[in-house]
């Protein structure tokens, strides 16, 4: 496992843009694929996107595909996810992940490191 910690959540106005960081202060980042995941109120923690542990392929849920990009510098071990045109129903405790398999960023699975969280608030 890795220790991650989340940064850059916030209030924002609908349309707007926020970027997320996941940092580890592991060496072996660059093992790890990582992932968000989001969780509002009332509701069922949901999948956000992935990436592999080399950056190569990415995955989105459909609700934030086109909007949201998911990246990951190995020499900095840091991931990011740059939110673009920000919507009320994008409000939500975002969760960073990781885990040496990518298969189990999803809705169904759980990977194994999770960071605290950081609150993101889009207001209409």
């Amino acid at each position: 496992q890795v220790q991650l910690v989340e940064s850059g959540g916030g209030l924002v106005q609908a349309g707007g843009s926020l970027r997320l960081s996941c940092t580890t202060s592991g060496r072996t980042f660059g093992r790890y694929a990582m992932g968000w995941f989001r969780q509002a109120p009332g509701k069922e923690r949901e999948f956000v996107a992935s990436i592999t542990f080399s950056g190569g392929s990415t995955a989105y849920a459909d609700s934030v595909k086109g909007r949201f990009t998911i990246s990951k510098d190995n020499a900095k071990n840091t991931g990011y996810l740059q939110m673009n045109s920000l919507k009320p129903e994008d409000t939500a405790a975002y969760y960073c992940a990781a885990d040496q398999s990518v298969a189990r960023f999803n809705d169904y699975d759980s990977p194994r490191s999770w960071g605290q969280g950081t609150q993101v608030t889009v207001s209409s």
